[in-house]
């Protein structure tokens, strides 16, 4: 096969594979150094040497700064000059990436003028807590938000100053719902009152307040449905309001009423049945002449129905058995979280028609799973939602079982065949021009594939492939040195 015919149709991103690829040889890193087209992905790598981050530098190509200051093995001295360069952006980088750094460091960038480079910091734990501090006082709301989403366990001093911040975006910061990172805070008892006045505070105060039943009647008739969500999720709630909840016209605020203890089962099964039935594509909603918060409750009750699929219950988890056979799904999927099932329980939920059960089950009670049930599993797995992982991933199947997924039907099951690393060369030749994608990607790092192979690999019409082709470490070093050459350095 001729040279020319094997050409990189997107010698780029081969370029930023072959920057990752951890076998490349220095003296092609730093002829990767001087290439000026791309993302600079190059000085990101972990090996290094002082002389080419000099040469990096001197570069002055905006690409292999910012990329350089993504990496976070960089000695301090470099990350010190880094922090006084000029370009914002090559600041923010080194703000975003930077863990463990010198105290020196995070006080050069503390009061840097470029918002990013202080949002950044604001998300970082490792951060001196007395420079994080100086953060609540920030001149930027932006930032003053992140700090309140990301610093959960801040000193009840500036918890206080978050909480009373004069912008509504802050104090909803503060006191929310959902925080960047766990455990969530609890305000002051004292301004528990306050945030439940405020209607930018009101829902992430509620779980936090006395529920009273005067105080649950008032919440449980606020126009806000996130806020009587939450009521309907509070452990005080008291019997009549939960049965007033039942029926609230937002499926978001009957999900938080489905998923009570304490509900009685006809009230459950209708609320069950009412949004089931209530059903409506998305894109109808996206037609609609509502207003911004008509339509938001409206997507909010499509997602509903999604929402009692994966509703995660920890009393339901906490005493399983009762919900083996529950008609509704994430009873089943919170019962299959339980290690503590007894082996016919476990069966039964290995067995279960929807996938989510299956597969929880299956990842929580592994030495219960044979070879067979891991491979069916697999195969009928139906995500909930994008994801690298799939339940294979939990599993070893043996050689000659992944020799026979190289010529299954299914891809996805073609994609698990690389695994073994002896595959023979002829299958491995054979995935590696597979119709599909994901297969050829799959196969694109295999140390049994012939050097005509990986070529064509590197010049797959699929971007995706060529990068991980040239990203394997078993690419031979005079590719390496080819595709260099053919990229003039």
């Amino acid at each position: 096969m001729a040279d020319d015919a094997t050409t990189p149709v997107h010698l780029s991103k081969v370029l930023d594979g072959l920057a990752e690829n951890p076998a490349l040889p220095a003296g092609l890193v730093r002829r990767l150094v001087r290439y000026r087209h791309g993302f600079g992905h190059v000085a990101t790598r972990p090996d290094l040497t002082l002389d080419l981050i000099e040469e990096i530098l001197a570069s002055d190509y905006h690409w292999l700064l910012h990329s350089l200051a993504l990496n976070p093995r960089l000695p301090n001295t470099i990350r010190m000059r880094l922090a006084a360069h000029a370009d914002p952006d090559v600041r923010a980088a080194l703000a975003a990436r930077a863990r463990e750094a010198p105290r020196e460091l995070y006080e050069r960038l503390i009061d840097d003028p470029d918002t990013r480079v202080r949002e950044y910091l604001a998300e970082h734990d490792d951060v001196p807590a007395d420079l994080l501090a100086r953060l609540a006082g920030d001149p930027d709301p932006k930032v003053r938000a992140t700090l309140a989403r990301w610093w959960t366990q801040a000193p009840e001093a500036v918890r206080r100053v978050l909480l009373t911040d004069p912008v509504d975006e802050v104090r909803a910061a503060a006191c929310s719902t959902y925080y960047a990172r766990s455990p969530h805070p609890v305000p002051p008892p004292d301004l528990v009152t306050g945030l439940l006045a405020d209607p930018v505070t009101r829902a992430g105060a509620v779980r936090h307040a006395v529920l009273t039943p005067e105080v649950a009647a008032r919440l449980a008739g606020d126009p806000d449905y996130r806020v009587r969500r939450q009521v309907a999720e509070h452990p005080q709630l008291p019997p009549p309001v939960r049965d007033l909840l039942t029926d609230d016209p937002s499926a978001h605020v009957r999900v938080g009423v489905f998923g009570r203890r304490d509900t009685p089962e006809p009230a459950r099964r209708r609320i069950h049945e009412d949004i089931q039935q209530g059903e409506r594509p998305l894109t109808d909603l996206l037609n609609t002449d509502l207003d911004d918060d008509a339509l938001l409750q409206q997507v909010e009750d499509h997602m509903a129905v999604s929402e009692l699929r994966y509703l995660r219950l920890d009393w339901v988890t906490a005493d399983p058995l009762p919900y083996v056979s529950s008609p509704y799904i994430c009873f089943r999927r919170c019962a299959a979280r339980s290690r503590a099932l007894p082996t016919d329980a476990v069966i039964r939920l290995l067995n279960d028609d929807d996938s989510g059960v299956r597969t929880t089950m299956a990842t929580h009670a592994p030495h219960l799973v044979d070879l067979t049930t891991a491979e069916r599993i697999d195969r009928e797995f139906q995500p909930d939602k994008k994801t690298n992982w799939r339940p294979a991933d939990e599993f070893t199947f043996p050689p000659h079982t992944l020799r026979r997924f190289a010529t299954d039907p299914d891809p996805r099951m073609r994609c698990l065949a690389p695994r073994d690393l002896d595959l023979p060369v002829k299958l491995a030749e054979r995935l590696a021009t597979d119709p599909d994608s994901t297969v050829r990607h799959a196969v694109a790092a295999h140390p049994n594939l012939p050097v005509h192979a990986r070529r064509a690999l590197l010049a797959d019409p699929s971007d995706w492939v060529a990068c991980a082709a040239a990203a394997a470490p078993t690419l031979p070093v005079a590719e390496m040195d080819r595709l260099l050459t053919l990229a003039g350095v």
